[in-house]
């Protein structure tokens, strides 16, 4: 049996299921191989197997570093708007032999772990200045200029 490229993998994957953008799943892959080099970073070792939870924290590192402030925007356009959409797109990998998985590994290891709006939002969204203590408070007039 011939082992199927990532490129004719994707063709099958995305024939069969449209909800996600072909770059989402290039994407993916990259974010996969940014968190195995941070996890190599850190914990010095060769990487063991990837759990789901892991995956999506290196996909938010990822998506943060590379688009910035546009990740929600390009992410959405991919058609990945939740964790569970990473999920999803996961299992389309592992079916398609192109990931890997251990028997612990379950789709609900991508539910619910973060919040897009805020995993990719907050941390571009201006601070909020003090409020004035009481509620009708105005601030000082400015100095008139003559």
């Amino acid at each position: 049996m011939q082992k199927i490229g990532f490129a004719e993998a994707l063709d099958s994957i995305v024939a069969s299921d449209p909800r996600y953008h072909r770059d989402a799943y290039v994407f993916l892959r990259d974010a996969l191989d940014y968190t195995t080099k941070q996890q190599k970073k850190t914990k010095g070792a060769s990487v063991r197997h990837v759990a789901g939870p892991e995956l999506l924290e290196g996909v938010r590192q990822y998506a943060l570093k590379e688009f910035g402030p546009m990740v929600v925007t390009v992410l959405s356009y991919w058609g990945v708007r939740s964790c569970e959409d990473v999920g999803n797109m996961v299992f389309n990998l592992i079916g398609a032999g192109i990931f890997g998985k251990t028997e612990e590994d379950s789709i609900d290891d991508f539910k619910n772990v973060f919040d897009f709006q805020e995993a990719f939002v907050k941390p571009f969204a201006p601070e909020k200045r003090a409020r004035l203590d009481a509620p009708n408070a105005l601030p000082a007039p400015a100095p008139k200029l003559s």
